[in-house]
């Protein structure tokens, strides 16, 4: 007669199989998040941004709403940042704009001959294609984790380029198997500081009008192109 504990051990054992076989692998991610690009158009979600300082034990916190639209081979994104001080950012063919209405003046960048790396930032995990992940990164699976209730696939990217490393140590990815993109994302830039991205509300596709891939300035809005 086979005991009671023997037969836990059996069933426990046969349990951690079942999980195990059923786990997605990289290659059923990294395909998931192709099928989500090729179809990709348009995005919106609100988020909370963090920009942990190590040095001075510091959390720069900032709220708002993000959306992305995909036109052809283009990308554009606008964010909106509500909290603590009003601020959009704005992406569009080619040139970064960060304006702050509270002094009323645009920063302008523009991509230059790094626009396609840019843009491959922009799109990490919201529209972006798992066989691009692959390279222009290392790509670990490190499993699933629950963030804020939800079932997701962490992944670990370490830049290919050293240029890159220097900026950007590693990045984490959170992804919803059940849509093909991340639901947070974490920036590790060195000496312990690190930029968390959490998104939320998310609205796949979504309605988003022209005007709001818009800058709303005023007449004496201040242009601003830093120089080197």
């Amino acid at each position: 007669m086979v005991s009671i504990g023997v037969l836990s051990l059996i069933l426990l054992d046969s349990l951690a199989h079942a999980q195990a076989a059923q786990a997605p692998t990289l290659d059923d991610v990294l395909k998931k998040m192709d099928s989500t690009a090729a179809s990709f158009r348009s995005l919106e979600a609100d988020f909370v941004w963090d920009q942990y300082e190590k040095v001075v034990d510091d959390h720069d916190l900032e709220k708002g709403t993000v959306y992305y639209r995909r036109t052809g081979q283009d990308i554009e994104m606008m964010a909106e940042v509500r909290e603590p001080d009003k601020k959009f950012v704005l992406y569009k063919t080619g040139k970064l704009q960060v304006y702050q209405p509270k002094v009323d003046q645009v920063m302008e960048y523009s991509a230059g001959s790094n626009r396609g790396d840019i843009e491959s930032f922009l799109v990490l995990g919201f529209g972006g294609s798992g066989q691009d992940l692959k390279k222009s990164f290392d790509v670990t699976l490190l499993g699933p984790q629950t963030v804020d209730g939800a079932p997701t696939i962490e992944l670990q990217l370490v830049p290919k380029s050293e240029k890159l490393r220097n900026n950007i140590s590693k990045i984490l990815l959170w992804i919803d198997m059940s849509r093909g993109i991340s639901v947070q994302q974490q920036f590790f830039q060195g000496e312990g500081d690190y930029r968390m991205a959490k998104y939320s509300a998310i609205k796949m596709p979504a309605k988003i009008g022209n005007d709001v891939f818009q800058l709303k300035t005023s007449k004496r809005t201040q242009f601003v192109s830093p120089r080197g």
